[in-house]
């Protein structure tokens, strides 16, 4: 790859690609663009490795499927989801296929530079993975028994009033819990936090 950068920006939305792309050009990346996932996935498997931002909603083929067909195709880059819809169940998914990081549109400069940071790191180091496992590891032990269970619930999509029936509390003790382990694993959004989850193996149970 060499000192080339490379972003793969799928969205859309051409004001998106627009200002994305200036961003991340005058930040030194180079960039390409594709208005849909049948356009990316067309010249993917032989395009030089880099990141994938992917937006979420898109005609004809959303960020999730196209996300999924890169696994089936080998294509092995890695991917930051995008998306102005955000929501449990569409990070849990994400994340659950391999993503990077899970950013809210309209996203910060330095939110975005520091997931794309992270998604070259995976690419330069095979053993990041092995890394990022054991930093997870040693923050969620920082967390109570019953904080671990509501983060594995958070991991599995699971809404508050769901794992607080599978915990046999109320909703407003679980909501309790969330902010107590948001705090202590030091993330200010759900996308950190399940990114810190997944890293540490949490989220496998069977749909």
């Amino acid at each position: 790859m060499g000192d080339r950068r490379i972003i793969y920006l799928v969205d859309d939305e051409e004001a998106i690609r627009k200002a994305a792309s200036f961003t991340l050009k005058t930040a030194g990346f180079a960039v390409t663009t594709f208005s849909s996932g049948i356009e990316f996935l067309k010249t993917a498997r032989t395009a030089e490795t880099g990141c994938v931002l992917l937006d979420v909603r898109m005609p004809e083929m959303d960020g999730l499927d196209v996300q999924a067909a890169m696994a089936e195709r080998g294509i092995n880059m890695p991917v930051i989801v995008l998306t102005g819809h955000g929501d449990v169940s569409v990070a849990v998914q994400a994340m659950k296929g391999g993503a990077v990081d899970f950013l809210e549109k309209p996203f910060e400069k330095a939110a975005l530079l520091d997931a794309i940071n992270r998604a070259f790191a995976r690419i330069n180091d095979v053993d990041i993975r092995a890394l990022e496992e054991s930093e997870a590891l040693v923050r969620i032990s920082a967390l109570t028994p019953r904080e671990q269970e509501v983060l594995e619930g958070m991991a599995n999509g699971l809404p508050n009033k769901t794992i607080a029936y599978d915990l046999g509390c109320s909703s407003r003790t679980v909501e309790v819990h969330r902010a107590n382990v948001m705090t202590k694993l030091e993330v200010r959004n759900l996308s950190e936090a399940l990114r810190i989850a997944f890293a540490a193996g949490l989220g496998r149970r069977s749909k």
